[in-house]
């Protein structure tokens, strides 16, 4: 089934989480700087399996795409750094089936907010869609996968984001079994159905240009019938 939007796994949603947190939101780029001598070595001695969890715990806390330094006065041109993009990060938070980007306030901001309204500094919280975390997982280069433990050929980031769902053939579908009821042979299939006419819902709002909140609720509705096909 080709699906009208991208979908989170549910399964991998928490390794998802991880890697948008270990990236810049803007371009892409891992926040780690590539000149920690001490990082990389310790990563070279690591399984792939390990390596998300390692970096992970050294790119949440950086809130800022690194971006290279200007030439100086004399127009000298400083040795290469991050290569970043100097995007502010946000924090990465999942809530049910949803993930949001929270930006903390900076400083000036937040002080201003303070005096003229007297009142608490509330951080920038929107929406992150399947959509968005497809879209920046396919930025990431061949190079930040294998840091990653990831591999551009075998086990790309932007694949854990259903854009395309397996239908496994009649025979093989497991049967559902409720306790105090006999076995259900063709719930897998009723919530297939169910799937598809979920996803033509979306292609049909969405070429009759309907409006971004009932796009949105049809978005919610497929998701939720992926991850009860998923998890049953």
């Amino acid at each position: 089934i080709e699906l009208a939007r991208p979908i989170f796994h549910l399964r991998v949603y928490e390794t998802v989480k991880k890697i948008l947190e270990c990236v810049c939101t803007n371009c892409g780029k891992l926040k780690v700087d590539d000149r920690d001598r001490n990082l990389f070595s310790t990563l070279n001695r690591l399984q792939p399996k390990y390596r998300l969890k390692y970096v992970h715990e050294a790119a949440k806390g950086v809130m800022v795409c690194e971006e290279d330094e200007g030439p100086d006065e004399q127009g000298n041109l400083p040795p290469p750094g991050h290569g970043g993009c100097g995007h502010r990060q946000p924090l990465v938070r999942r809530e049910g089936t949803k993930m949001f980007a929270v930006y903390k306030k900076v400083e000036e901001e937040a002080d201003a907010k303070s005096r003229k309204d007297n009142a608490p500094v509330v951080a920038d919280k929107r929406n992150l869609s399947a959509q968005e975390c497809h879209n920046i997982l396919k930025k990431m280069s061949a190079t930040d996968m294998e840091i990653l433990g990831l591999s551009e050929e075998f086990a790309r980031p932007d694949w854990m984001v259903l854009t395309v769902l397996p239908v496994p053939p009649a025979p093989v579908r497991p049967s559902v079994v409720s306790p105090g009821k006999a076995s259900a042979q063709d719930d897998l299939t009723y919530k297939l159905a169910e799937i598809i006419k979920a996803n033509a819902s979306l292609q049909k709002a969405e070429q009759e240009g309907s409006p971004a909140y009932i796009i949105n609720q049809f978005i919610e509705l497929l998701q939720y019938h992926v991850v009860t096909y998923m998890d049953n």
